[in-house]
């Protein structure tokens, strides 16, 4: 397993040793003893897996307000993706800065997002399966958004409108949110 550092501290993208032949392939897509190794100390407890049909659609950004808090180990099985993460921890040298990562099926990259960031990803094919792992179990009474086009996030998304899900559309601002991360405590 590979470990790629991000311009934000704790972001990690992984990429595993994958084993091809005229078959197929095989790669560990987990490995405790592997991510400990890359620095990566998480239990995950829930798996999860994200399907959507058309290229364009929008999912997030999405995060659970402590004591949910979840660390995530995310990656594209089918299609391709444009991941993007954002630092919401108040006091963060890196506050509301963001990082962006291709996933896709062929590049097998995976993506550890820490507890204290926001995470939401653009589908850039039709029939992207996106999977992931989290350290916490999902909790509606902390679950979170923040609007994918905030203005002082300045993120760069390659689609003028996404299709995006009536919760993420009425998402507020990161200024307006009420998510409860400080730098330091989480």
């Amino acid at each position: 397993m590979k470990r790629i550092d991000t311009a934000l501290p704790g972001v990690i993208i992984l990429e595993p040793k994958v084993f091809s032949d005229d078959r197929g392939f095989f790669f560990e897509s987990y490995s405790q003893r592997s991510f400990a190794e890359c620095g990566i100390e998480a239990t995950f407890v829930q798996a999860n897996e994200s399907f959507s049909a058309q290229k364009g659609t929008l999912r997030g950004l999405h995060f659970q307000n402590a004591p949910a808090a979840q660390a995530k180990l995310v990656r594209v099985a089918r299609g391709a993706a444009l991941d993007v993460v954002v630092d919401i921890r108040r006091g963060s040298p890196t506050y509301g800065q963001s990082v962006q990562v291709e996933l896709t099926e062929d590049n097998k990259r995976m993506l550890f997002v820490p507890r204290g960031f926001a995470h939401g990803f653009l589908t850039l094919t039709d029939n992207v399966l996106f999977t992931y792992l989290v350290d916490a179990l999902y909790d509606a009474a902390h679950d979170r958004s923040i609007r994918f086009d905030d203005p002082t996030l300045a993120l760069e998304w390659p689609v003028a409108e996404p299709l995006l899900s009536a919760k993420d559309s009425a998402a507020p601002l990161l200024k307006d949110s009420d998510c409860n991360f400080v730098f330091g405590e989480i």
